[in-house]
């Protein structure tokens, strides 16, 4: 039996809890049987913007998603960081799920920066794919090309969602929306706050601890 699975890639520096209510969100909006974290090795088109080592990042996501049943940490970029681009993490997850309908998860900061990511018009019309943005937010679509602009569907609000549309869609969704920061969490943590442990899962908050994770040490991100 096809199976609709999501893919949500990103840095999750650290996975905190607006990352989790995307999940739980999305995987109930559109009846996901299963959904995936992707931590990216490093984003390729953010050269500036070096992340915490993908160990200590994965190591958080599979203790945030270890008791949440549909829930999973795929290990695809940060074993292969020779092969970084979404496009290419693409085919690699058609080799692996050739009979499931797969979907891809973005934000809203994201889907604004698309065109910066390789061969993105491919990828637009490709695989299914949900931007996640706050209620209210006005997503633009002039930067993208007619052909993805003609596959939208705004499934914010009470629009509905068909599970049986044919080929693949962009779907616009306010489905999850949690106002959390990883930049604030890493600030406050270097700070010595202590506010950040309610933007994380619990499990999150005690690792940092442990590992000293944005503290300096361990491959933690020093204060920014």
């Amino acid at each position: 039996m096809k199976k609709r699975i999501a893919f949500y890639g990103g840095t999750f520096d650290p996975v905190h809890n607006g990352h989790m209510a995307v999940a739980e969100g999305i995987s109930k909006r559109f009846g996901l049987d299963e959904f995936h974290f992707v931590p990216a090795f490093h984003a390729p088109h953010k050269p500036e913007n070096r992340p915490t080592s993908a160990f200590h990042r994965y190591s958080m996501l599979a203790l945030a998603t270890a008791s949440r049943s549909g829930l999973y940490v795929s290990p695809l970029e940060v074993e292969q960081p020779s092969r970084p681009y979404t496009i290419e993490t693409l085919a690699r997850l058609w080799e692996i799920y050739p009979e499931d309908r797969l979907m891809f998860v973005i934000g809203a900061d994201s889907w604004e920066e698309i065109t910066t990511w390789r061969e993105w018009e491919r990828l637009l019309t490709s695989v299914d794919i949900a931007v996640v943005t706050r209620p209210g937010y006005e997503l633009r679509t002039e930067h993208v090309t007619d052909k993805a602009r003609e596959i939208i569907i705004d499934a914010r609000g009470e629009n509905p969602f068909d599970g049986q549309t044919e080929g693949t869609r962009i779907y616009f969704t306010d489905v999850a929306f949690v106002d959390v920061s990883a930049t604030r969490i890493r600030t406050a943590v270097a700070d010595g706050e202590n506010a950040w442990r309610d933007m994380v899962p619990p499990e999150v908050a005690e690792y940092i601890d442990k590992y000293e994770i944005y503290r300096g040490r361990c491959g933690g991100r020093p204060k920014v």
